[in-house]
């Protein structure tokens, strides 16, 4: 065929070219979501009660009376009967809580996997019921990484990925962990009973790991005695109140402003603030002994330039949380300023863990990223890459996500009534895009009109016209998009 006089042919792209290689992993990957990450199934009723994103249910699930019951943790659960929910696989569709936000499903994340590894069985995804214990979970984690590694070992493909591969071994375990699902893995190399199990694992790359806790998890406690708000954050506060996950969640970091101190939560202080004292004492008492021992080497990947609660006042039972932390010396001691009085320094995060809880020991890996969004997050997917290829450059190169924006936005609204979208990181509108879209692709809009706000904010009041959940999406162009979902409903349903 013969090309038109004046057009250049591009050449063919590298990778397919004659004599190249498709660069694939031969280990065995292990993708464990966050929590609110997998779709949870009683076995009683024969109904999904977590992980259904249309609107109806998302209405009846965080408004009528009932609607959050069959998550709360039965009495034969709180004793060891796990047998009532199942949790069937990850997330297919985006879901969303009040406080914890949007979480998008895992299917970038699991499909990058797939395609990376040297055939689809190399790749385990591990739903887990993520209102139980991070120890219950890791136990079974351990069982299930060690019966998929020897599976993988097996595998006809296994031993043809291996003659190829440039590293002449067995296969060995990856493990991608978003949020809570790093503590569970970090729990299943160490406690899990396996004691080969972390040398017969390559490597760890954590997402948004709130090592040290978040304040949200306070604020999700609060929400039954706290300031008036919504009728969802009561009920998930009811929910969470009965979950050792919750608990599990709470900040062990200095957080607590009280006076000219600054300390870590007590069995009083979650007692005060609503949470349950005895499931904080069993988390206090997991966390002493998973962190008594040396954690498995891993690569943490913390969302940044997102506000983000780190501290917290509590008076009269009602919780304060702001968005500064306290820095401690070498010597371990506070920071003060002339006066005395304890620093208070803004540390980026990504919208529910700030960065200072996001890592252990291993520096960070920063992206401009909202936390339910890091697992298909476009910055984020080549790391991922990166790490299931083992590239040195993921370990050794320059930070990213220096430059960024952050978005701003209630988690819960009412249909017609207007609000605030606050992008941070510029003062510039021109420099802005943004757009909103109905997740069931119903509806969308472009038509903002962002103000400055102060330094380096700009604001805009945005009205959605029915409820449902909506996915808001910011760009600028020297930096990755940042997304968030946002959901609107009535403030009340008709009792049934």
């Amino acid at each position: 065929m013969n090309q038109p006089r004046g057009q250049v042919r591009p050449a063919p792209a590298p990778h397919t070219q004659p004599g190249l290689t498709h660069r694939v992993t031969h280990d065995a990957i292990v993708v464990v979501p966050g929590i609110m990450g997998s779709e949870l199934y009683d076995t009683t009723t024969h109904q999904v009660i977590w992980g259904i994103a249309n609107p109806r249910w998302l209405t009846r699930a965080w408004l009528s009376p009932k609607g959050l019951a069959p998550l709360h943790l039965t009495p034969e659960e709180r004793i060891g009967d796990y047998s009532r929910v199942k949790a069937r696989r990850l997330l297919q569709t985006p879901a969303w809580s009040p406080f914890l936000r949007g979480i998008e499903p895992y299917t970038k994340l699991v499909n990058l996997a797939e395609d990376r590894a040297a055939h689809p069985d190399a790749v385990m995804t591990f739903p887990y019921d993520w209102r139980l214990p991070i120890a219950v979970n890791a136990r079974r984690l351990a069982r299930e990484a060690r019966d998929h590694l020897q599976n993988w070992l097996a595998h006809p493909a296994h031993t043809d990925a291996r003659r190829q591969a440039l590293e002449d071994r067995p296969a060995r375990l990856v493990f991608i962990a978003h949020s809570m699902g790093g503590l569970v893995t970090n729990a299943a190399l160490t406690l899990g009973g396996d004691s080969d199990l972390t040398a017969d694992t390559r490597g760890i790359l954590t997402l948004g790991t709130p090592f040290q806790g978040s304040v949200v998890a306070a604020n999700i406690l609060n929400a039954l005695q706290g300031a008036p708000l919504p009728l969802p954050h009561s009920r998930l506060a009811a929910a969470a109140a009965t979950m050792p996950a919750v608990h599990e969640l709470l900040p062990r970091f200095r957080c607590l402003e009280d006076g000219m101190d600054v300390r870590r939560l007590t069995v009083a202080d979650v007692d005060e603030l609503g949470g349950d004292k005895e499931l904080f004492a069993q988390a206090d008492g997991f966390f002493t002994t998973l962190y008594a021992r040396p954690l498995p080497q891993q690569q943490p990947v913390v969302g940044i330039r997102q506000d983000t609660v780190q501290s917290l006042t509590l008076a009269q039972g009602i919780v304060r949380a702001s968005d500064y932390c306290f820095i401690p010396t070498a010597g371990g001691e506070l920071s003060r300023d002339p006066n005395g009085a304890p620093r208070r320094i803004p540390i980026w995060g990504d919208g529910t863990v700030h960065r200072g809880s996001a890592a252990v020991t291993t520096p960070t890996i920063p992206i401009a990223a909202q936390h339910g969004t890091l697992a298909s997050n476009r910055k984020a997917l080549p790391l991922i890459e990166d790490f299931l290829l083992d590239h040195d450059a993921l370990i050794r190169g320059p930070e990213q996500g220096d430059d960024g924006i952050g978005l701003n936005v209630p988690d819960y609204v009412t249909p017609d009534a207007g609000w605030e979208c606050v992008v941070t990181g510029t003062d510039e509108p021109a420099d802005i895009e943004c757009s909103i879209a109905a997740v069931d692709g119903t509806w969308s809009s472009e038509d903002f009109s962002f103000d400055i706000a102060g330094d380096d904010r700009l604001s805009a009041r945005i009205s959605l016209p029915d409820a449902g959940l909506y996915r808001i999406t910011a760009r600028a162009d020297y930096g990755p998009e940042v997304t968030q979902l946002v959901f609107a409903g009535p403030d009340q349903v008709d009792d049934e």
